[in-house]
């Protein structure tokens, strides 16, 4: 039984690469940028209002000039127009090209307009007041997004602003989730009383949805010439395979058993760790084989905590770590990490994990009470309200 640092260690250190692809930028949200987006031109690209109100040449008002005659307006949008008088003002919209031969922009709170006059109710006045120098913010060929970032919403406004219609990002992982056991029925069957539907697979394809993942689902009963057969395509056909049950020393838990048989290179079986410890990995032709725990909280944590980290570095991403203060003493008696599940409050701007109460590694159920795991380490059994430990976020 290996430490749950060594397992991840192993794990990343069997990572993959999927390739690069190019796909509509709309389509790239949750997505690993593969290329940096560069400034097309100079942002903002021409000297821009940034209030409503009138643009003024600034010598006049420090001449002690405050009426201005209106020559005209300057929308948003519109061609750049050139004052003609030096010392007239022209009415201008925020977002607009700055007038020729003004320099200074004062809000229409500041200004009163009558009979084509604008005054300005201001004793002093900045020069270059409420303009958006061109190129202030970034100048052409600048990198405004890098190689390896995750696309978000923020993402995707830039990069439809320098013009890319389409965007190059890592490919996703051709992944199969298996799910094993003679217990299990469909979601749409009744089970019988010695019957359950077979939830963790879905559970699964819901945490890859999280990565932007689609992968595929199939189930196979307790028989260990099928689980043979079908399980040597899959490795075949996919990139990398989650399996939920049979990794445990029941009678029928033959899925160690039948990988060794298909040439799958076990790194490692056991992780000391609670809940999820009969956890299995293995590797062939560099793909990854992730065998969970059957148990519900088993395999949720499992592809937490090992699936995640694996396909970010695969990505070439970095997933964001977090720490919280524990909100409550606990005891935890076996030398095993524990994955403690909490719920998140703030608390005078600290993120507090409260523990949630479960029955154990099958209560499915005790998820929905629950933000995420705090990781504690094994060295410790007594661990004490306002210590800071590692948070493993599944709920935002």
């Amino acid at each position: 039984m290996i430490s749950v640092q060594e397992a991840l260690q192993t794990i990343l250190n069997n990572t993959q690469d999927f390739g690069v692809e190019e796909i509509p930028f709309l389509k790239s949200v949750g997505r690993v940028l593969k290329e940096d987006i560069l400034a097309d031109r100079d942002f903002p690209p021409f000297n821009r209002v940034a209030m409503d109100g009138i643009a003024i040449n600034h010598r006049f008002f420090e001449q002690g000039i405050r009426d201005f005659k209106v020559e005209g307006v300057q929308a948003a949008g519109a061609k750049q127009k050139t004052m003609s008088i030096a010392s007239n003002c022209i009415e201008v919209m925020t977002g607009a090209v700055l007038p020729e031969n003004t320099d200074t922009v004062i809000r229409y709170e500041d200004v009163a307009i009558e009979n084509g006059t604008a005054t300005i109710q201001l004793d002093t006045l900045e020069k270059g007041k409420n303009i958006h120098t061109k190129g202030k913010d970034r100048n052409q060929g600048d990198v405004l997004v890098v190689k390896n970032t995750r696309i978000t919403a923020a993402e995707i406004g830039v990069i439809a602003t320098v013009g890319k219609s389409t965007v190059k990002v890592a490919k996703t992982p051709r992944i199969m989730i298996v799910s094993t056991g003679d217990e299990l029925v469909e979601v749409n069957e009744i089970p019988e009383a010695h019957q359950i539907r077979r939830s963790n697979a879905f559970t699964l394809v819901a945490l890859l949805e999280e990565l932007k993942i689609k992968a595929e689902t199939a189930h196979i009963t307790d028989d260990k010439e099928q689980l043979k057969e079908k399980i040597g395509t899959y490795l075949e056909e996919y990139d990398a395979l989650l399996f939920s049950g049979a990794v445990s020393k029941g009678k029928f838990d033959y899925l160690p058993e039948v990988l060794e048989e298909l040439g799958v290179e076990k790194l490692f079986h056991r992780v000391a760790q609670r809940p999820g410890k009969p956890f299995w990995y293995g590797i062939r032709n560099e793909k990854s084989v992730f065998a969970f725990p059957g148990n519900p909280i088993s395999t949720y944590v499992n592809c937490l905590a090992y699936f995640y980290p694996w396909f970010a570095k695969s990505s070439g991403f970095e997933l964001k770590e977090e720490t919280v203060i524990l909100g409550g003493d606990v005891s935890f008696k076996p030398s095993l990490a524990y994955f403690l599940q909490v719920r998140i409050e703030v608390k005078y701007g600290h993120l507090v994990a409260i523990p949630v109460k479960g029955n154990g590694s099958g209560d499915l159920a005790s998820l929905v009470r629950a933000d995420g795991f705090i990781r504690l380490p094994k060295e410790q059994t007594e661990l004490k309200k306002g210590e800071t430990y590692p948070f493993i976020r599944y709920r935002n």
